[in-house]
């Protein structure tokens, strides 16, 4: 066999099995977060009493039905909240919480998140980009609040909250306060940027590569 006989063997061997792993790498990856997720959900009913879990009552583990009864759970507890009883019987409870130290910190902090990130505001909403760690250096980022009233008093210029997650670990990030002023609003969205980020850069958005290009081109 002569070397550029074996060499093309050994470079279709390695396209194949390149092609396999991009095939299955996404698809096992959505198999183990779904598989989590469900897994979790499970865990739910064990609010039930052992005698009205479903492994007792068929006599066999149905996976998923966490994932109806979290769901049935969440719709019943919007229900009763929406309502002037259920309004009032949630702000005895927060009252409870606040006044047990650490708790209280915990529980308003992940509250005040829940709300933001749930409601109308442009929390997550918008990508920007600061320079950063040094100048001539973007980092690609998340606007969570337009001000903070406090800093730009002191300051004398507006500043903004800027989230700037880590690659990989799109959860593990840390918060910049910067001036309003030195934030490039970007047109691309939340998801593009995630991918983006998450993948080190391999996956850019379309539309900034045609940029990209666009600006290669011109003389």
């Amino acid at each position: 066999m002569s070397p550029a006989t074996a060499g093309g063997r050994k470079w279709s061997l390695r396209r194949y099995l390149v092609a396999g792993i991009l095939i299955w790498l996404p698809i096992l990856a959505t198999l183990w977060v779904v598989t989590f997720f469900i897994h979790i959900m499970d865990e739910t009913l064990l609010l039930l009493p052992a005698s009205y879990r479903p492994q007792a009552l068929v006599g066999f583990a149905l996976p998923g039905i966490g994932a109806v009864f979290a769901f049935i759970v969440v719709l019943a507890t919007g229900l009763l909240v929406t309502n002037l009883v259920g309004r009032q019987l949630v702000g005895l409870w927060e009252d409870l919480l606040n006044r047990i130290p650490i708790v209280r910190s915990v529980y308003g902090g992940v509250k005040s998140f829940t709300e933001s990130v749930f409601s109308q505001s442009n929390s997550f909403r918008k990508v920007v980009m600061i320079e950063y760690p040094r100048l001539g250096v973007w980092s690609i980022g998340f606007m969570t609040a337009e001000d903070v009233p406090e800093v730009s008093r002191k300051t004398g210029t507006q500043h903004c909250c800027v989230y700037l997650s880590s690659a990989l670990n799109a959860t593990a990030g840390f918060l910049v306060i910067t001036p309003r002023s030195q934030v490039v609003e970007l047109e691309m969205s939340v998801d593009a940027a995630m991918k983006m980020i998450i993948t080190c850069g391999v996956v850019v958005p379309q539309e900034q590569v045609g940029a990209v290009a666009g600006v290669a081109e011109a003389p």
